[in-house]
């Protein structure tokens, strides 16, 4: 649908479109946030990242002295990237690279923009996320890795993070840690630059049930920090962490043309499925499942353009981004388990087979689809948060 796509929107896309089908790397397209399965396509995910933000379609939002685009470039541009990426089921970098850009333009010194900046907008050097910890996914605030001042004015970290989405590649984290025991727990938290490479810093790849890993533990033991690796002042790490995480809006769009994408999919599927001799699609229940199906991914993209709308005029509400959120993940879950359903015995297969059935996709995607539920912000705490800030509910 067009949510109010402008004449010079839409020859945006057609440019980002067809700058996607020359040079989007062909790595076969998984569900999730997926990390490189090998050198090489590290090797191509890194290509391809630089060559997005030297055309402007990454970083756009920057400030101009560091490649943005300035006023030629909004939020809209941002979501059109996203939707086309989508759309052609290409693969982009995991990480944090763009997380913590903006967490130095708002709080980091001159020479730690100048230093890191350029390595992520190359896509030369890959950021990892050390935020969750194993005792506080959705309650970041109560995170208990600690960094201690040393006599030289840097830290020693100590400490355990996890849920580190390509900690196995990167060069650099974007660590939080505590600073301050006896300050509030939102107070006493610091935001650092970690060398993934320093004595101390050991990575574990996690196996999950999909057969990758994707993303890791990260054990922290005593880890010397210089005192340059500190963001912004000591104690300012949750402000710090906030403000980053506010910009990370661009994907919302993207990921509804991939459900609305997994919908026509089903469809073609429930069309070559046979029930009782004839095509489950004719069957009425089925078509009621796949128009319910239909009308929520709509619902959803509506939900998303009237938030980026009122993003743009900076009248956003807190609970617009956990609404949409909300949504995704737990459509996304209604799609992939009716994919299974229709598929009956067969959807145990991770390939298709003479039937044309694409099993390895829905299996994969079914079993990746629950963690959509808990990263990022379990639907549980969404709903809190809807709920409590959203609609002024009690606890």
């Amino acid at each position: 649908m067009d949510y109010g796509m402008t004449p010079e929107l839409e020859e945006f896309r057609r440019e980002v479109r067809a700058f996607v089908a020359t040079h989007a790397p062909a790595i076969p397209p998984k569900a999730g946030v997926r990390s490189a399965e090998s050198a090489e396509e590290l090797a191509l995910l890194k290509e391809w990242t630089g060559k997005l933000f030297a055309a402007g379609y990454l970083g756009g939002d920057w400030p101009t002295q560091y490649g943005g685009l300035g006023e030629a470039h909004s939020a809209e541009h941002s979501v059109v990237v996203g939707e086309e990426v989508a759309r052609a089921r290409a693969s982009l970098m995991p990480g944090a690279g763009n997380l913590v850009a903006h967490a130095l333009f708002d709080f980091g010194t001159d020479e730690q923009r100048e230093r890191f900046l350029p390595g992520i907008r190359s896509g030369d050097e890959i950021w990892c996320q050390l935020f969750s910890e194993p005792g506080s996914g959705s309650d970041l605030a109560s995170l208990r890795t600690k960094a201690v001042r040393a006599g030289d004015g840097g830290f020693v970290v100590t400490g355990q993070k996890v849920w580190t989405t390509n900690g196995h590649w990167s060069d650099y984290g974007y660590l939080l840690a505590r600073t301050d025991h006896d300050a509030p727990k939102h107070k006493g938290i610091s935001a650092f630059v970690v060398d993934m490479r320093l004595p101390g810093v050991e990575v574990r790849p996690l196996r999950e049930m999909t057969g990758t890993s994707d993303f890791n533990e990260v054990f922290l033991d005593n880890v010397e920090l210089a005192p340059e690796a500190l963001i912004g002042s000591l104690n300012q790490g949750w402000t710090v962490a906030n403000s980053s995480l506010g910009h990370e809006r661009s994907g919302v769009a993207g990921n509804a043309v991939r459900l609305r994408q997994s919908v026509e999919a089903l469809k073609d599927l429930a069309g070559k499925v046979v029930r009782n001799g004839r095509p489950a699609i004719e069957d009425g229940l089925v078509q009621d499942r796949l128009g319910q199906l239909t009308a929520s991914v709509e619902a959803l993209s509506a939900l998303v353009y009237a938030n980026i709308s009122r993003w743009s005029r900076k009248a956003e509400r807190v609970h617009d981004a956990p609404m949409a959120k909300l949504l995704f993940s737990e459509i996304g879950v209604e799609i992939q388990r009716f994919a299974l359903e229709l598929s009956g015995e067969a959807g145990i297969l991770v390939e298709g087979d003479a039937r044309g059935l694409d099993h390895g996709r829905w299996q994969d995607e079914f079993l990746y689809a629950r963690a959509f539920t808990i990263a990022g912000g379990s639907s549980e705490i969404m709903r809190n948060i809807i709920s409590e800030r959203g609609l002024k509910m009690p606890r």
